[in-house]
Parts: C-alpha cells; structure tokens; sequence
C-alpha cells in the first residue's frame, strides 16, 4: 500500500466488527470482512475473499493481496465499516 494506514482507524474497525458483526466459532463478519485475533490477542487479522491484513506488536501492519485494485476496495470497505 502507498499510503499508510493509522492504527487507531484499524483498531476501530475491528471493534466494530467484534460490537456489531455476527460471530463465527472465534471470527467476526460484517460487510463482507472477517475479523479475528491470534490465540493471546495481541495480533489481530481482518480480511475478505482478496485481502488479509495482519495488526500486531508496535502497530505493525502487513497487507496480502495480489492486486492494488483489491486492497483499495478492502480500504473501501474498512472506511464503510468504520462509519457504522
């Protein structure tokens, strides 16, 4: 990604997805975007069917996508989620 992202938008996002998604063993969905943390929490990983995003230790982050296309429409819809 180009531009970087601020850990307190992609924090935000997940708790949205934790308050108001549907649970799912031991992920959340809401709009199309799964959320979910590794076993002690302190990583946490948001993805749909094109891009997965891991958020951990000194608020690092890595996107996994193929195309630039699909991580602008994951942004798309992180920045809709947020607006909930």
């Amino acid at each position: 990604m180009k531009n970087e992202i601020d850990s307190k938008f992609i924090l935000k996002v997940f708790e949205t997805i934790r308050l108001k998604g549907k649970k799912k063993d031991e992920a959340y969905f809401l709009e199309g975007v799964e959320a979910s943390t590794d076993f002690d929490g302190y990583t946490l990983f948001m993805k749909d069917a094109l891009v997965e995003l891991s958020f951990g230790f000194h608020n690092q982050y890595h996107f996994n996508y193929e195309k630039e296309e699909h991580a602008e429409q994951f942004i798309r819809k992180l920045q809709a989620i947020a607006a909930l």
